[in-house]
């Protein structure tokens, strides 16, 4: 009885059900989407791996996308800054303590993952993802919440 017991309690404990999903993946394309439009991440994880694919054909300087994090109140400084960056810098500004966490630019068939570490993340706080790429956040844009 007791090894039945036992086998039911470490069947409990592997079960998917208990474990946070802690990463994701996004799809940008060359109609400048993204296939999620908001993320939730659980409180339970350390770190989010977010992982950006492009699944279009354009080459990263006519289409280029990136994935972007910050605070919703930081949007627009950030698409500033990264806009001034200039291509060469592949839209980023370098070391910006706005942004919480960002993958390169990639162009059509390449991807790119960052991982946000979540003690970053306040429960509450309004996040947003965008693409840098100029004119891009406009339609590729989401929200990111932390439960």
């Amino acid at each position: 009885m007791r090894k039945l017991i036992v086998l039911a309690l470490l069947g409990l404990a592997s079960s998917p059900l208990m474990a946070a999903d802690c990463a994701t993946t996004v799809e940008a394309n060359d109609a400048m989407q993204f296939n999620v439009h908001s993320i939730t991440v659980p409180k339970a994880c350390k770190t989010f791996k977010v992982t950006l694919k492009h699944t279009g054909k354009l080459p990263v300087a006519s289409m280029g996308h990136d994935w972007v994090l910050t605070t919703a109140a930081d949007e627009k400084a950030v698409l500033a800054a990264d806009a001034a960056a200039g291509a060469a810098k592949g839209y980023e500004k370098a070391n910006d303590p706005k942004v919480i966490a960002s993958t390169k630019l990639i162009g059509g068939g390449e991807s790119a993952t960052t991982t946000v570490n979540v003690s970053k993340l306040k429960a509450g706080q309004d996040y947003v993802y965008f693409c840098s790429f100029p004119g891009h956040a406009t339609l590729m844009h989401g929200t990111l919440t932390v439960k």
